[in-house]
């Protein structure tokens, strides 16, 4: 029976869920930096953090994935497939995340930057206590969604070698030829970590608020 198939796929749900939590890390860590820098007053700092939102948001996913796993090496680094992944999905994402940064943080009005000017705040602390605890709040939705989009495309990693939900799907097919039984299970695991992480988000999104409003 193909449910006897669901210890294996549940098995396999553990390294998408390892990978898609190391990559979500990676992600927020590289849009923080790259969508703060973008709105740096030093021109040199907004140049290469436009660089790499613009190369890395504009290259597959997946190539950048074999040029990590498979090209690097010709240049004396070599990574383990795990790490290749969680790097290369999580700059590729992190380029997308810097644009929902910037714009969270030119969302905040005005007025709250001179209010934290006049308050004689550093820019540091500015940023700090003032400006980045109102931008969060508006980051989290679309954060959301980009790391639902993170845990879709773990789906890449298999392609350099690492066994995860989908490939482990395909690997049982060509064994069950249950093609469609097999993929449900496989469609329902995913739509259920999906579900998670949306629930994790709002239940984040709402406690930030209430802080917010304190």
């Amino acid at each position: 029976m193909f449910l006897d198939y669901i210890p294996e796929l549940l098995k396999a749900s553990v390294t998408t869920i390892e990978i898609t939590m190391a990559t979500v890390l990676v992600t927020f860590t590289a849009a923080l930096i790259a969508g703060s820098a973008r709105l740096s007053r030093w021109r040199f700092v907004r140049v290469i953090a436009s660089l790499y939102v613009e190369v890395f948001r504009g290259a597959s996913a997946l190539i950048i994935l074999f040029w990590i796993y498979y090209a690097l090496p010709f240049f004396g680094i070599s990574l383990d497939a795990y790490t290749a992944a969680i790097i290369g999905l999580g700059l590729n994402s992190g380029a997308y995340g810097a644009e929902i940064v910037r714009g969270a943080l030119l969302a905040v009005p005005k007025g709250q930057y001179e209010a934290a000017t006049s308050l004689n705040y550093t820019p540091l602390g500015r940023l700090r206590y003032i400006i980045f605890p109102q931008a969060i709040v508006m980051m989290m939705p679309p954060f959301g969604n980009l790391f639902i989009e993170v845990l879709k495309a773990t789906s890449l990693v298999s392609l350099i070698t690492l066994t995860e939900l989908t490939a482990r799907g395909k690997q049982l097919v060509t064994v069950s030829l249950k093609a469609i039984e097999i993929f449900l299970l496989v469609l329902l695991i995913y739509y259920v970590l999906a579900s998670v992480i949306a629930l994790v988000m709002r239940i984040i999104e709402a406690r930030l608020v209430r802080n917010l409003g304190r």
